[in-house]
């Protein structure tokens, strides 16, 4: 059986741990379903971007997962940090997973509850790319000095907590964590 690891939290192994699906479909829906689940026991709760019905637009997108970070009482800088990775991972996707023609993406966000953290995933069938092998930019170097790209991955890493990819299934998964 196959295992996933979230901080502390290993799910497919040992005791059964508890993951809730929030699928709700419209803000006040994903809203209302949050407040309700984080008063029951449950080790996970795991929002599916792919049901909610602006998952189109990654601002909407962005703004709702403010909403959600702002009623964990999630700090201002870590809800930045979030909201930049959020746009740089999902804006390398639409830009280069399916080059040149366009394609689905998945946008996963789970909230652990020990220690309080979100992971945020993101699923595609495009080409398969590793963006963390890729070497980090010399930031000591001038803007003319620097090749271009890897900036943003780069910010991504520097300001998460945990950054992972593995492809698997013909997908590429890119996973976030950030305490809050």
């Amino acid at each position: 059986m196959n295992t996933l690891k979230v901080r502390s939290l290993v799910l497919g192994e040992g005791i059964p741990a508890i993951c809730i699906p929030n699928v709700g479909k419209t803000r006040e829906e994903i809203i209302s379903l949050t407040k309700k689940y984080m008063d029951m026991p449950m080790n996970l709760m795991e929002w599916r971007a792919d049901w909610f019905e602006d998952v189109e637009n990654i601002e909407k997108v962005t703004a709702f997962v403010d909403e959600q970070l702002e009623a964990l009482g999630c700090p201002w800088k870590a809800q930045m940090q979030i909201d930049i990775a959020i746009d740089e991972l999902f804006g390398n996707i639409a830009h280069y997973a399916y080059h040149p023609d366009v394609g689905a993406a998945t946008v996963r966000v789970e909230v652990v509850k020990e220690p309080l953290s979100v992971v945020v995933s993101f699923i595609d069938k495009g080409v398969p790319y590793d963006p963390l092998s890729k070497e980090d930019p010399d930031v000591g170097l001038s803007l003319e000095e620097r090749e271009i790209g890897g900036l943003g991955i780069y910010m991504v890493k520097k300001s998460m907590d945990e950054i992972s990819y593995e492809y698997k299934d013909g997908h590429n998964i890119l996973r976030i964590r950030k305490n809050i």
